[in-house]
Order: C-alpha cells, then sequence, then structure tokens
C-alpha cells in the first residue's frame, strides 16, 4: 500500500503539542518528513529543557504512524536548539549600499531558473535540476524565490520553519542532499503573500545574504515567472553566473520567453540557454507518442536566439506525482526514464563549467 506525506501529517496532527495546546504539524514541530518506501522518518524539534515532557508525544508519534497499513518502521527523533526562536522580521539587514552586484558568501555559482509565463514546469525542473547535481556530486542548493508561489517545501518534502540562532541570520533547511530556503517555510501554508516591491526585494535579498548556505558549488534560484521586481532585483544586486529559460513548445510560451531572455541580456546576465518543458507524452497505455504542445519550438527559438537547447524534458504522469509526494523523481526513481532527461542536464552543465 502506498503511503503519502499527506497521510502521516494526518496521524501526526492528531497530537497535541503540550506547550501550545496545537497539533504537532501546526505548531511547526514536525521537520524533516521522508518516507522510503515502508520506512517513514521524521524529526521533532523542540526546546532542550522540554525533552521529558515530549517523549511521551515522540513514542506515542511513533506508535500511531507505525500503525498505518504498509509502514513497516518509524524514526522519530527529538531535537533541540539552544534558544527556539520565530524566523527573524523579513527586513534586510542594515548596512552600506554596495557599489554593484555582489558574491553569495560560501557560494561559488549562482544561477537563476526563470520562465515568460507560469505554468511551465518552472519549480519542477529546479528541484530535479538541484537533486541531479547533487547526485552528481555537488554541493547544490535551491532558493525558492517564486514569493507569491512556492512550491519547493511540498516539492522537495521539507516541513516546520527554518531556525534563527541569533535572530540575523537563519539556518536553511536540508532535502535529498540539496540545501534550501522558501518563502514558503516562513509563513502558514495556504497563506497568501501580499507584498509590493520594496518588501519583496528586502525579502529576497535576506534570503540570499543572512541565510548561512554554507560552501556550494551552486545555487540555484526558482524565480517567480515574468520580469517583475525579484528577477530584476536578483541580477541586480547579486553576482548572477548565468540563467536558464524554461518554456513549454507553443507560441504563447515562447512569446513570455523571450521577453526574459531579453531582460536577462539588458541586465548583462549570461543566457546558459533554455529548455524545452513537456516536449512529448508517451501513452502509457499504448506507447504511442504525442506532441500536447507542440514540438520543436524551444529548438527554432533557441535558433534564432542564438542560445543553446539544454533539454527536452517529456511530459509524464510520474514527474507530477513524485513531485506533489515530496520527492523529486529524480530522487524517487534515480535511474529510470524519466529521471534520465534531468541527469543529462546535469551532466551537460557541469561538463560545460556552468555547475
Amino acid at each position: 500500500m502506498s503511503i503519502t506525506r499527506e497521510d502521516i501529517l494526518a496521524d501526526l496532527r492528531t497530537l497535541k503539542d503540550p506547550a501550545t495546546g496545537q497539533d504537532i504539524v501546526s505548531a511547526g514541530i514536525v521537520r524533516a518528513l521522508t518516507i522510503d518506501g515502508a520506512a517513514v522518518r521524521f524529526v521533532m524539534e523542540i526546546a532542550p529543557e522540554a525533552a521529558r515532557s515530549y517523549e511521551p508525544v515522540r513514542s506515542e508519534a511513533e506508535a500511531i504512524v507505525g500503525a498505518r497499513p504498509g509502514v513497516e518502521t518509524v524514526s522519530a527523533v527529538l531535537t533541540a536548539h539552544q534558544k527556539p526562536q520565530a524566523p527573524p522580521d523579513l527586513k534586510p539587514a542594515r548596512r552600506a549600499a554596495p557599489s554593484g552586484p555582489e558574491p553569495i558568501p560560501g557560494v561559488d555559482r549562482l544561477v537563476a531558473i526563470a520562465s515568460g509565463k507560469g505554468g511551465v514546469g518552472k519549480s519542477t525542473l529546479s528541484s530535479n535540476l538541484a537533486c541531479a547535481l547533487a547526485a552528481e556530486g555537488r554541493r547544490v542548493g535551491l532558493l525558492d524565490a517564486d514569493v507569491y508561489g512556492p512550491s519547493q517545501p511540498r516539492m522537495l518534502g521539507v516541513t516546520g520553519r527554518p531556525a534563527s540562532p541569533d535572530g540575523k541570520t537563519i539556518l536553511p533547511m536540508r532535502s535529498f542532499d540539496v540545501t534550501m530556503m522558501s518563502i514558503g517555510l516562513m509563513v502558514n501554508e495556504g497563506q497568501a503573500v501580499i507584498w509590493r516591491g520594496p518588501m519583496l526585494m528586502g525579502a529576497l535579498q535576506q534570503m540570499l545574504m543572512q541565510v548561512r548556505w554554507g560552501e556550494l558549488d551552486i545555487l540555484l534560484v526558482d524565480l517567480p515567472p515574468g520580469t517583475g521586481d525579484v528577477s530584476m532585483t536578483l541580477a541586480q544586486k547579486a553576482r548572477l553566473d548565468g540563467a536558464i529559460i524554461v518554456s513549454t513548445p507553443q507560441d504563447v510560451a515562447l512569446l513570455d520567453a523571450r521577453k526574459s531572455i531579453d531582460m536577462f541580456k539588458q541586465l548583462k546576465t549570461p543566457i546558459y540557454g533554455m529548455v524545452e518543458n513537456m516536449s512529448t507524452h508517451i501513452c502509457s497505455n499504448c506507447g504511442h507518442e504525442e506532441h500536447v504542445f507542440g514540438h520543436g519550438g524551444v529548438a527554432r527559438e533557441c535558433e534564432t536566439l542564438g542560445v543553446p537547447l539544454l533539454a527536452e524534458i517529456p511530459l509524464h504522469l510520474d514527474i507530477r506525482t513524485a513531485s506533489d509526494a515530496g520527492r523529486p523523481i529524480v530522487a524517487a526513481d534515480p535511474e529510470g526514464a524519466q529521471a534520465r532527461s534531468y541527469r543529462d542536464l546535469s551532466r551537460r552543465l557541469i561538463e560545460a563549467g556552468q555547475a
């Protein structure tokens, strides 16, 4: 029987947090939930002085999850920080204005994943490319800068809120060997982010400069669609090494993709190339291949614009269901056919010295 994140979280919501009276999921105690076949693992983050009172809750959580059909092993671990704190206020630290784009401390290469319009699979590409690069041995970070529609916490199976040990810097989360941060971890699930330009730019600068990214070979930035404040701020404030543009083959998507490419060119950001997503669909019943959104449009656009075609990613149900389950297809089935395009893309970037 297949086990889903929703099933496990529903079980854990039946348990109360002794400190707040909320269920332990809503209280932000449950973190790093992973499901690997019949094995379930998660962490319960608490204050160190509360370990004794939470031990019964931890034992009960293991018992409840272990009783679910299909679950064979459960590991629930109590972990503590010296001082539990809410995430810091989303305001950039005051400092002297830089003279130009700045490097991210510890990050060798900063690469934007962009699209002209929404719904072309940019975030799915970002999470799978991050996992693919990590599988190739790269030290990878992923910043979910899609402020209005952050999806990386769900796609990478990350729950809970990031810690801030000193109230000034933020500790990123970690999943599938990818260090990640998202605005979606700073607000409640389902809560709209109603911000205008200055707040957006301040939040992006904080997530770039005040997150403890550590030593990374590459930091991918999953941008919101279009050519708005977040994309422009990234290119102007951070030393951006390149951009990858994602589009589906149809003309409407390509029309907007051209605008993204033009924006990066005006901001003097190199274009690594384009990715044609949802390129082809193979029927799982009969094997018939069809091009739902057309085919070859991105390749022709690349030829016109003089940029490389980096990959053609298929449209397949397994890619979607894996992302919805919090385990990207590259992590769920790394040697499978659907992961191959992402793995090939990661190797191409590495060979070109771009990752």
